[in-house]
């Protein structure tokens, strides 16, 4: 069953520290002011952050799951899916991980145990 809008927000809500923000009709969920994930206006898309060194791969492994952002975006550590493509454990692992690169060490191993 593919994602909402909704279950994005309950996973990154749940995460220590994190907000939602809304910018330019783009849902946004943020850690003080670095964006972790993001909801394109028309609950299509989910961008979040991913280490840069590796979003080629991941999108060359699932193109129809997964693109590179828009030209504007590159700089940043970001990749988009198309939410018809995940499932709620595949969102919980990527917004996590989203989350756990923009957060302290300190508040990330006490969330995820120090894993």
């Amino acid at each position: 069953m593919p994602v909402t809008a909704e279950d994005v927000r309950d996973v990154a809500l749940s995460l220590p520290r994190a907000y939602e923000a809304w910018v330019r009709d783009y849902r946004k969920f943020r850690v003080g002011q670095i964006v972790f994930a993001s909801i394109s206006p028309d609950e299509t898309l989910l961008g979040f952050g991913f280490p840069r060194e590796e979003r080629e791969a991941l999108v060359a492994s699932e193109p129809d799951k997964f693109q590179l952002p828009r030209a504007s975006d590159m700089r940043y550590q970001w990749v988009v899916a198309r939410m018809e493509a995940l499932d709620v454990e595949e969102l919980r692992e990527l917004v996590t991980d989203a989350w756990a690169m923009c957060v302290p060490k300190k508040v990330r191993e006490g969330h995820l145990g120090g894993a």
